[in-house]
Protein backbone atom coordinates (compact mmCIF):
# COMPACT_ATOMS: atom_id res chain seq x y z
CA UNK A 1 0.00 0.00 0.00
CA UNK A 2 3.05 2.66 1.10
CA UNK A 3 4.57 1.67 -1.92
CA UNK A 4 1.65 2.28 -4.13
CA UNK A 5 1.17 5.61 -2.39
CA UNK A 6 4.90 6.37 -3.21
CA UNK A 7 4.76 5.01 -7.00
CA UNK A 8 1.52 7.70 -7.20
CA UNK A 9 3.28 10.58 -5.34
CA UNK A 10 6.73 10.44 -7.75
CA UNK A 11 4.40 10.46 -10.88
CA UNK A 12 2.79 13.72 -9.98
CA UNK A 13 3.28 16.48 -12.36
CA UNK A 14 4.54 18.56 -9.16
CA UNK A 15 7.19 16.13 -8.11
CA UNK A 16 8.36 15.95 -11.79
CA UNK A 17 7.97 19.87 -12.68
CA UNK A 18 10.19 19.96 -8.97
CA UNK A 19 13.28 17.08 -10.40
CA UNK A 20 13.05 19.21 -13.44
CA UNK A 21 14.06 22.39 -12.01
CA UNK A 22 16.80 20.66 -9.91
CA UNK A 23 18.09 19.39 -12.99
CA UNK A 24 18.44 22.75 -14.83
CA UNK A 25 19.68 24.23 -11.59
CA UNK A 26 22.03 21.71 -11.89
CA UNK A 27 23.18 22.37 -15.00
CA UNK A 28 23.92 26.29 -14.42
CA UNK A 29 25.93 25.01 -11.52
CA UNK A 30 27.84 22.84 -13.74
CA UNK A 31 28.42 25.61 -16.06
CA UNK A 32 29.15 28.54 -13.49
CA UNK A 33 31.72 25.88 -12.09
CA UNK A 34 33.67 26.32 -16.07
CA UNK A 35 34.44 29.89 -14.78
CA UNK A 36 37.56 30.51 -12.91
CA UNK A 37 36.35 34.38 -11.60
CA UNK A 38 33.08 32.60 -10.25
CA UNK A 39 34.74 29.80 -8.64
CA UNK A 40 36.78 31.97 -7.29
CA UNK A 41 34.57 34.18 -5.68
CA UNK A 42 31.95 31.20 -4.81
CA UNK A 43 33.30 27.80 -4.90
CA UNK A 44 32.89 25.97 -2.15
CA UNK A 45 29.14 27.16 -2.09
CA UNK A 46 28.78 26.64 -5.85
CA UNK A 47 29.78 22.57 -5.27
CA UNK A 48 27.71 22.34 -2.29
CA UNK A 49 24.92 23.10 -4.39
CA UNK A 50 26.29 20.59 -6.86
CA UNK A 51 26.44 18.35 -3.83
CA UNK A 52 23.43 18.78 -2.67
CA UNK A 53 21.46 18.36 -6.19
CA UNK A 54 23.12 15.33 -6.59
CA UNK A 55 22.01 13.90 -3.34
CA UNK A 56 18.35 15.00 -4.33
CA UNK A 57 18.94 12.54 -7.46
CA UNK A 58 20.35 9.70 -5.60
CA UNK A 59 17.02 10.19 -3.11
CA UNK A 60 15.00 9.89 -6.02
CA UNK A 61 16.37 6.89 -7.65
CA UNK A 62 16.07 5.06 -4.01
CA UNK A 63 12.75 6.16 -3.38
CA UNK A 64 11.82 4.93 -7.10
CA UNK A 65 13.86 1.79 -6.03
CA UNK A 66 11.85 1.02 -2.82
CA UNK A 67 8.16 2.10 -4.93
CA UNK A 68 8.74 -0.08 -7.84
CA UNK A 69 10.95 -3.13 -6.75
CA UNK A 70 11.76 -5.20 -9.21
CA UNK A 71 10.35 -3.26 -11.67
CA UNK A 72 12.77 -0.86 -11.31
CA UNK A 73 15.04 -2.58 -13.66
CA UNK A 74 12.57 -3.23 -16.21
CA UNK A 75 12.61 0.09 -17.41
CA UNK A 76 15.78 1.33 -19.14
CA UNK A 77 14.42 5.31 -18.61
CA UNK A 78 15.42 3.86 -14.87
CA UNK A 79 18.15 2.76 -15.92
CA UNK A 80 19.51 5.74 -17.70
CA UNK A 81 18.98 7.88 -14.88
CA UNK A 82 21.28 5.48 -12.43
CA UNK A 83 23.52 5.30 -15.16
CA UNK A 84 24.01 9.01 -15.08
CA UNK A 85 23.71 9.66 -11.41
CA UNK A 86 26.01 6.92 -11.22
CA UNK A 87 28.83 8.29 -13.32
CA UNK A 88 28.76 11.31 -10.24
CA UNK A 89 29.30 8.52 -7.67
CA UNK A 90 32.57 6.94 -9.02
CA UNK A 91 35.51 7.28 -6.75
CA UNK A 92 37.74 10.44 -8.56
CA UNK A 93 34.73 11.88 -10.37
CA UNK A 94 35.52 15.08 -8.44
CA UNK A 95 39.14 15.41 -9.42
CA UNK A 96 39.39 13.14 -13.00
CA UNK A 97 38.80 15.74 -15.56
CA UNK A 98 36.76 13.58 -17.67
CA UNK A 99 34.70 12.32 -15.21
CA UNK A 100 34.06 16.02 -13.85
CA UNK A 101 33.15 16.72 -17.37
CA UNK A 102 30.52 13.97 -18.15
CA UNK A 103 28.41 14.93 -15.19
CA UNK A 104 26.90 17.34 -17.31
CA UNK A 105 25.54 14.47 -19.05
CA UNK A 106 23.20 15.20 -15.90
CA UNK A 107 20.89 17.25 -17.78
CA UNK A 108 19.60 14.79 -20.28
CA UNK A 109 18.03 13.25 -17.47
CA UNK A 110 15.65 15.81 -18.20
CA UNK A 111 14.70 13.21 -20.88
CA UNK A 112 13.33 10.76 -18.76
CA UNK A 113 11.02 13.15 -16.76
CA UNK A 114 9.31 15.18 -19.81
CA UNK A 115 7.35 12.74 -21.70
CA UNK A 116 7.60 14.39 -24.74
CA UNK A 117 11.44 14.81 -25.04
CA UNK A 118 10.72 11.34 -24.31
CA UNK A 119 8.79 10.25 -27.29
CA UNK A 120 11.06 11.64 -29.50
CA UNK A 121 14.11 9.78 -28.15
CA UNK A 122 11.97 6.74 -28.37
CA UNK A 123 11.05 7.63 -31.93
CA UNK A 124 14.35 8.07 -32.88
CA UNK A 125 15.37 4.85 -31.13
CA UNK A 126 13.20 2.84 -33.14
CA UNK A 127 13.92 4.61 -36.49
CA UNK A 128 17.64 3.21 -36.00
CA UNK A 129 16.92 -0.33 -37.38
CA UNK A 130 15.22 0.92 -40.76
CA UNK A 131 18.03 3.97 -40.42
CA UNK A 132 21.52 1.28 -40.50
CA UNK A 133 19.71 -0.37 -43.99
CA UNK A 134 20.26 4.06 -45.35
CA UNK A 135 23.86 3.93 -43.21
CA UNK A 136 24.61 1.17 -45.40
CA UNK A 137 23.32 2.46 -49.21
CA UNK A 138 25.25 5.76 -48.03
CA UNK A 139 28.35 3.87 -46.88
CA UNK A 140 28.30 2.23 -50.76
CA UNK A 141 27.92 5.81 -52.45
CA UNK A 142 30.75 7.44 -50.12
CA UNK A 143 32.74 4.30 -50.95
CA UNK A 144 32.49 4.41 -54.46
CA UNK A 145 32.71 8.34 -54.76
CA UNK A 146 35.68 8.22 -52.80
CA UNK A 147 37.37 5.65 -55.28
CA UNK A 148 36.28 7.95 -58.52
CA UNK A 149 37.47 10.72 -56.83
CA UNK A 150 40.71 9.51 -56.36
CA UNK A 151 41.21 7.64 -59.12
CA UNK A 152 39.53 11.40 -61.26
CA UNK A 153 41.35 14.17 -59.35
CA UNK A 154 43.91 12.67 -57.07
CA UNK A 155 47.23 13.45 -59.02
CA UNK A 156 46.11 17.48 -58.64
CA UNK A 157 44.62 17.68 -55.88
CA UNK A 158 46.14 15.35 -53.56
CA UNK A 159 45.65 17.22 -50.40
CA UNK A 160 41.66 16.80 -51.18
CA UNK A 161 41.55 13.62 -53.42
CA UNK A 162 45.54 11.89 -52.75
CA UNK A 163 43.76 8.83 -50.78
CA UNK A 164 40.40 6.74 -50.33
CA UNK A 165 40.26 8.80 -46.66
CA UNK A 166 40.96 12.02 -47.96
CA UNK A 167 38.35 11.12 -50.37
CA UNK A 168 36.39 10.08 -48.38
CA UNK A 169 36.61 13.32 -45.88
CA UNK A 170 36.22 15.65 -48.79
CA UNK A 171 32.96 13.90 -50.10
CA UNK A 172 31.73 14.08 -46.51
CA UNK A 173 32.07 17.96 -46.56
CA UNK A 174 30.61 18.53 -49.99
CA UNK A 175 27.66 16.39 -48.82
CA UNK A 176 26.95 19.04 -45.76
CA UNK A 177 27.51 21.68 -47.86
CA UNK A 178 30.36 23.54 -46.17
CA UNK A 179 32.36 25.78 -48.51
CA UNK A 180 31.76 22.79 -51.17
CA UNK A 181 31.66 25.02 -54.32
CA UNK A 182 34.23 27.95 -53.82
CA UNK A 183 36.35 25.77 -51.47
CA UNK A 184 36.77 22.40 -53.17
CA UNK A 185 34.62 22.02 -56.91
CA UNK A 186 35.67 25.34 -58.61
CA UNK A 187 39.30 24.90 -57.60
CA UNK A 188 38.89 21.70 -59.00
CA UNK A 189 36.63 22.73 -62.51
CA UNK A 190 39.54 25.11 -63.34
CA UNK A 191 41.89 22.14 -63.81
CA UNK A 192 39.19 19.35 -64.53
CA UNK A 193 35.86 21.48 -66.61
CA UNK A 194 33.92 18.52 -66.21
CA UNK A 195 34.34 17.43 -62.53
CA UNK A 196 30.52 18.88 -61.73
CA UNK A 197 28.92 16.04 -63.34
CA UNK A 198 30.47 14.25 -60.26
CA UNK A 199 29.69 16.55 -58.17
CA UNK A 200 26.17 17.81 -58.55
CA UNK A 201 24.77 14.01 -59.09
CA UNK A 202 26.94 12.95 -55.65
CA UNK A 203 25.28 16.14 -53.88
CA UNK A 204 21.38 15.29 -55.12
CA UNK A 205 22.38 11.63 -54.29
CA UNK A 206 23.36 12.27 -50.50
CA UNK A 207 22.20 15.67 -49.53
CA UNK A 208 18.71 15.44 -50.83
CA UNK A 209 18.01 12.26 -51.08
CA UNK A 210 19.56 9.64 -48.50
CA UNK A 211 19.50 12.40 -45.81
CA UNK A 212 15.83 13.60 -46.47
CA UNK A 213 15.21 9.71 -46.00
CA UNK A 214 16.82 9.72 -42.87
CA UNK A 215 14.57 12.25 -41.56
CA UNK A 216 11.20 10.37 -43.16
CA UNK A 217 12.23 7.14 -41.04
CA UNK A 218 12.62 9.44 -37.83
CA UNK A 219 9.50 11.09 -38.58
CA UNK A 220 7.74 8.21 -39.19
CA UNK A 221 8.92 6.44 -36.05
CA UNK A 222 8.25 9.47 -33.92
CA UNK A 223 4.79 9.50 -35.31
CA UNK A 224 4.27 5.57 -34.42
CA UNK A 225 5.61 5.83 -30.94
CA UNK A 226 3.21 8.94 -30.66
CA UNK A 227 0.46 6.25 -32.11
CA UNK A 228 1.19 3.97 -29.56
CA UNK A 229 1.23 6.27 -26.27
CA UNK A 230 -2.11 7.60 -27.13
CA UNK A 231 -3.13 4.17 -27.80
CA UNK A 232 -1.73 2.91 -24.64
CA UNK A 233 -3.74 6.38 -22.84
CA UNK A 234 -7.20 5.61 -24.23
CA UNK A 235 -6.77 1.95 -22.95
CA UNK A 236 -5.74 2.75 -19.87
CA UNK A 237 -8.81 5.23 -19.78
CA UNK A 238 -11.31 2.23 -21.01
CA UNK A 239 -9.93 0.29 -18.57
CA UNK A 240 -10.68 2.83 -15.80
CA UNK A 241 -14.30 3.55 -16.65
CA UNK A 242 -15.24 -0.22 -17.55
CA UNK A 243 -14.12 -0.49 -14.02
CA UNK A 244 -16.10 2.39 -12.57
CA UNK A 245 -18.94 0.88 -14.07
CA UNK A 246 -18.57 -2.09 -12.42
CA UNK A 247 -18.41 -0.94 -9.17
CA UNK A 248 -21.47 0.88 -9.52
CA UNK A 249 -23.21 -1.94 -10.98
CA UNK A 250 -22.04 -3.72 -7.79
CA UNK A 251 -23.05 -0.68 -5.34
CA UNK A 252 -26.45 -1.11 -7.11
CA UNK A 253 -27.21 -5.10 -6.93
CA UNK A 254 -25.93 -4.54 -2.88
CA UNK A 255 -28.41 -1.58 -2.90
CA UNK A 256 -31.22 -4.04 -4.56
CA UNK A 257 -30.60 -7.06 -2.44
CA UNK A 258 -30.36 -4.90 0.66
CA UNK A 259 -34.16 -3.42 -0.25
CA UNK A 260 -35.38 -6.98 -1.02
CA UNK A 261 -34.30 -8.24 2.17
CA UNK A 262 -36.42 -5.50 4.14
Amino acid sequence: MHRERLRRWLDTPRVRNAIIAVILFNAVLLGMETSPALMDRAGPLIVTLDRVCLGIFVVELLLKLYAFGGRFFRSGWNLFDAVIVGISLVPGAQTLSVLRALRILRLLRVISVMPRLRRVVEGFVSALPGMASVFVLMGLVFYIGAVMATKLFGASFGEWFGSLPRSAYSLFQIMTLESWSMGIVRPVMEVYPLAWAFFVPFILLTTFAVVNLLVGLIVNSMQDAHAEESNAATDAYRDEVLDRLRQIEARLEQTDTARDRT
